[in-house]
């Protein structure tokens, strides 16, 4: 039951082209920014589309795979936990991230172009 108290699960699509780092080691972390839409029908019968962005960081091979298989525009199907960190920008302010820590990932499909 533990497994299951801090766990994500998401399918949308790249907002843009995952970005990786290497760090000593040769370790290596990916990240990337996921859209999720909901839809819906307004009180007029109009359908409506809301769309979340969620950051998507993830390490070692799942990150090296996740660069050489997805780009912008990419459905993908993304299992993780959901973390938060604080850091000081260069301007001394404390700024809050939520990110969420892949740990599986699938592609689905690639979305088409307009």
């Amino acid at each position: 039951m533990n497994s299951i108290r801090n766990q994500v699960q998401l399918i949308g699509n790249l907002g843009k082209d995952p970005e990786i780092k290497s760090f000593e080691n040769d370790k290596k972390m990916v990240r990337f920014t996921l859209a999720t839409n909901e839809s819906y029908k307004d009180q007029n019968g109009i359908k409506q589309t809301i769309t979340q962005w969620h950051n998507v960081i993830a390490w070692g091979k799942l990150a090296e795979n996740i660069h050489l298989i997805a780009q912008k525009g990419s459905e993908l199907a993304v299992q993780g936990k959901l973390t938060y960190r604080s850091y000081t920008d260069k301007e001394g302010a404390e700024k809050y991230v939520t990110e969420i820590v892949a740990q599986e990932f699938f592609k689905i499909g690639k979305k088409e172009a307009a």
